[in-house]
Order: C-alpha cells, then sequence, then structure tokens
C-alpha cells in the first residue's frame, strides 16, 4: 500500500521533467499528502498536462463519492479484472509525479516511518489512474489511484508491496492514448529496478495527516 507521499520538486522542475505542455496546478511543496487531497497528475490528452486530482478514485459510475476513501491504491496484479479501473486502464491513465513516498517498517511491535526517494533525487513517475465523476447537481470531481505491485528487493525489507514506479520509456508508453492493448499495458506494471532507490527512518509526526513540515522527510 502507499498511503503516503511527498512532492517538493518545483512546478518548473515537475514540468521539465515530464515535458508538460500546459499547466492548471501550481506546485506547492508537500511533504505528507495524505489520501482525499489534491494531488498532482501528469495527462496526454492532445497535449501533455499538469493537473489536480482528488486521491481516491471515483468511477463515473458511482453514487456516492465517498467509494474513493477505499480506492486510493489499485493492485496491477488484478487491474483488468477490477470492473472499477477496467475502463480507465484503457483510456485514463496518468503518472503521479512524487519526490518520495513513506512506508511503515514492522520492527518487532513497532512500525517504524521509512522515507523512500530515488537515489539521483529526480522526480518519481508513480503509475496512475484518473476518472471524472459527476454530482446529480452537475459539479465535476477528478480523481485518481496510485498502482501498486509487490515489492523489490530493496522494498522487501521495508515493505511487501510498493507503488508502480515507471522508468522514462514506461513512462511514455504509459501515456500513449494509442495504446489500448492490456497486455502492453500491463506488462509495464513491474516493480522498479532495486539499484533506484534509497530509503531512511522518519520521524513518527509524518504519522499525523495534518503534519505537513519539511522536517517529515528528515533522516532520525
Amino acid at each position: 500500500m502507499c498511503g503516503r507521499f511527498a512532492l517538493h520538486h518545483t512546478t518548473a522542475e515537475v514540468g521539465d521533467y515530464f515535458s508538460v505542455e500546459q499547466v492548471s496546478f501550481e506546485l506547492q511543496p508537500r511533504y505528507n499528502i495524505a489520501p482525499s487531497q489534491p494531488v498532482a497528475v501528469v495527462r496526454q490528452r492532445g497535449v501533455r498536462s499538469l493537473d489536480a486530482c482528488k486521491w481516491g478514485l471515483v468511477p463515473s459510475w458511482a453514487k456516492d463519492p465517498k467509494i474513493g476513501n477505499r480506492m486510493i491504491n489499485a493492485r496491477a496484479e488484478t487491474l483488468a479484472e477490477k470492473p472499477s479501473y477496467k475502463s480507465a486502464l484503457k483510456r485514463r491513465r496518468c503518472l503521479i509525479p512524487a519526490s518520495g513516498f513513506y512506508e511503515w517498517r514492522q520492527e518487532g511491535k513497532e512500525r517504524i516511518p521509512t522515507y523512500i526517494h530515488a537515489l539521483d533525487e529526480l522526480p518519481l513517475a508513480l503509475a496512475g489512474l484518473w476518472e471524472e465523476w459527476q454530482s446529480p447537481d452537475g459539479t465535476q470531481l477528478l480523481s485518481c489511484t496510485i498502482l501498486t505491485t509487490e515489492a523489490n528487493a530493496f522494498m522487501a525489507t521495508i515493505h511487501t508491496r510498493m507503488p508502480v514506479i515507471l522508468p522514462p520509456a514506461a513512462q511514455e508508453q504509459w501515456l500513449d492514448q494509442e495504446q489500448q492493448e492490456l497486455e502492453t499495458l500491463l506488462a509495464l506494471l513491474q516493480p522498479l529496478a532495486t539499484d533506484g532507490l534509497a530509503a531512511h527512518a522518519v520521524g513518527r509526526q509524518v504519522n499525523a495527516a495534518s503534519f505537513d513540515e519539511p522536517s517529515c522527510i528528515q533522516p532520525v
């Protein structure tokens, strides 16, 4: 599960890294992004854009948007089997930029918050899906989910799961609107190679979703 992450890279840095052409969401440094909050997504719809989506996918057919509270992650292994994700997998794929993410490592009876980031400090491209939901009064809601896969050898010492992190070539394929072959898309959703990540323990203040300060990512 991926339930918290950070994005402290600037709009310009994210835009440059992901070749964004249009920006509708100006980034502010975030160090403890939690479900139900707005997150940045990169979408390809004619032009490549940086937009905001609520974290927690609300399918277009949902009667109650609260369903999104249970859909912050989607398992890559069963993605094509789930009605909630099938249509989005073919037509509404996105990248969710992150400077790093948190997992809690079990150590005896304690759970140690751990921050994981790229060794080269570049943004991570988390694979995601997005949806557009319309309320009875016509209000539109954009929402998203982060895809997860089994942990690679590096992450397995921290947690059994990890977000799907796409390398540059896979990012282009994932965003390609012409690509709708499920077998090809699912083949992209593999654990990242083990040599690209670094991790360190952080303070317990990150446990509180209301705490969002640079100290969240500092080693302890």
